[in-house]
């Protein structure tokens, strides 16, 4: 039975897909045949033949060594660094729900944990011509629930008690939040950190700074927020 988390950001840039790297390596070094996963993914260079790059995707297979292939990874991979509903309008390929069903349902019936990593944050519009659909429906499709990637630094308070009051009130289980950019002993950062979880009663899952090469996470605290996924 294969197990999956999705992982979203208070916002773009936040660190979202390293974190995620460290998470997905998390898992390999404890043994377990991991996978990544992503709806769609914007901002993409492309290769001598013109076909496009997922870098996303590249950078977790090579931070976490899992031997996935990357072309199992995104159904989606655009060029333009725009929220993936604006640069399929330019480019075409609208994303197609269907699609991304299935691309996941491939993936998780051939890995024991899959981690699904989200664009921008929850509030991101993925396709809104064809289909008008959210980050968030992608979600609920795929019936995960969820963790935060948040900076660690000044405004994070206000970002992180947003989005997990939006995620709250539609029904979207958030099971804890990674702090990212920090700094041991910053007593800003220390005190933001402690007014998130008294505003939100999320817990902090791990706190990543710059350049850390392993999550600094117990492996079946880790291994526990991975939920089962239902058979169709």
């Amino acid at each position: 039975m294969s197990r999956a988390l999705f992982v979203t950001g208070t916002g773009t840039d936040i660190g979202k897909t390293y974190v995620t790297g460290l998470l997905v390596k998390k898992i390999v070094d404890a043994g377990k045949k991991a996978a990544y996963y992503k709806a769609a993914m914007s901002g993409n260079e492309r290769r001598a033949d013109g076909s496009l790059i997922p870098g996303d995707a590249c950078f977790v297979k090579q931070t976490s060594g899992i031997t996935q292939p990357v072309e199992e990874m995104c159904p989606y991979v655009y060029e333009h660094a725009y929220s993936p509903h604006l640069a399929s309008r330019i480019e075409g390929n609208p994303v197609e729900m269907q699609e991304v069903k299935a691309g996941y349902r491939k993936v998780c019936r051939e890995y024991e944990y899959v981690t699904v990593e989200g664009s921008g944050g929850i509030l991101c519009p993925i396709c809104f011509d064809e289909a008008r659909i959210q980050l968030e429906d992608v979600v609920k499709e795929l019936k995960l629930s969820s963790i935060l990637i948040a900076d660690a630094g000044l405004g994070t308070i206000n970002s992180v008690v947003l989005t997990a009051e939006y995620m709250k009130a539609h029904q979207l289980p958030l099971k804890g939040i990674i702090y990212n950019h920090y700094h041991a002993g910053d007593v800003m950062e220390e005190d933001n950190i402690f007014m998130c979880e008294h505003m939100t009663g999320l817990p902090t899952l791990a706190k990543v700074a710059d350049g850390a090469t392993e999550l600094e996470i117990e492996e079946d605290v880790l291994l526990a927020l991975y939920d089962e996924v239902e058979e169709e």
